[in-house]
């Protein structure tokens, strides 16, 4: 066999380059999974993937100025007990958020469940 006359350390790096793919292949999958799990649902409920960055965005529009803060508001205190700070625009009545992680530079469950919140919290807005 021709794997014993190989040095040791050509098998180690073979070795080692093979778990290396396969370790690829299955962050690959955990990061399909997670996608369809967590953020298909949300997709579906208005939420879009940033096309610059591992982020999501959504853009409501409110009844006046005073809701839109109200929601605001809202949402601030929330993400401040959740110690994650969401990006937001507000233009008299539209708000657009746009949430990551930016201690994992990217997408995590905290933006996740602060989304949740915020369609929640956003009530009868209309999604723009």
């Amino acid at each position: 066999n021709d794997a014993f006359l190989e040095k040791p350390s050509q098998r180690i790096r073979t070795e080692c380059s093979l778990h290396a793919r396969s370790s690829r292949y299955s962050s690959f999958q955990r990061r399909i999974s997670w996608q369809r799990t967590f953020l298909e649902p949300l997709i579906d409920s208005g939420w879009k993937v940033s096309s610059d960055r591992d982020a999501i965005f959504k853009e409501f529009k409110f009844k006046d100025f005073n809701e839109a803060f109200g929601v605001l508001t809202r949402v601030a205190l929330m993400a401040e007990k959740m110690d994650h700070h969401p990006e937001f625009f507000c233009i008299y009545r539209t708000v657009k958020f746009t949430l990551m992680s930016h201690d994992v530079n990217g997408l995590s469950t905290r933006d996740i469940k602060l989304a949740k919140f915020i369609d929640e919290a956003s009530g009868s807005a209309t999604i723009c």
